[in-house]
């Protein structure tokens, strides 16, 4: 049974559905390519067949990941990424960019159209002004709404 926290806040509901051991591996792996079942246990070195598989079914079920089959006998499936599931790269890549930096050297970011490396940041949606991590504070969406609006006014 997975972990709940039995608190309301976003970081502990988005742990619940993706903060299990494996999970992030996993995400990483579909972000990478892999979609087949023997490929994600390859690639995720030490998974059990039955860990993958109940880590796959929770993101199925959570709209994370689609299933698709490719074969009846015997019955084979692929594994892809929802639109959801692509927006929890930015998380993938900012927990990748965090160790390169701190925990190993071996790997980094990179911008595939031109070859440079990257760095995860911070950007605001209405002014669209690159913001410094000092600068952010996760607060409660309907007083952040209520702040804009009077400072607008």
């Amino acid at each position: 049974m997975p972990k709940t926290y039995g608190l309301s806040g976003p970081v502990a509901k988005t742990l619940e559905v993706v903060g299990e051991r494996w999970t992030l591996l996993i995400l990483q792996d579909l972000l990478r390519g892999c979609h087949r079942f023997a490929d994600l246990r390859d690639s995720v070195h030490g998974i059990a067949p039955n860990v993958l598989s109940g880590r796959l079914k929770r993101l199925v079920a959570n709209d994370i990941v689609e299933r698709r089959s490719y074969s009846d006998h015997p019955p084979r499936a692929e594994y892809y990424l929802t639109k959801k599931g692509h927006e929890l790269g930015v998380v993938v890549g900012a927990l990748a960019a965090w160790g390169a930096k701190y925990l190993t050297d071996s790997t980094a970011l990179m911008h595939m159209g031109c070859g440079s490396l990257l760095r995860v940041a911070y950007q605001c949606d209405t002014c669209e002004t690159p913001v410094q991590g000092s600068e952010v504070r996760l607060v409660d969406r309907e007083a952040a709404t209520h702040r804009a609006a009077s400072s607008s006014s």
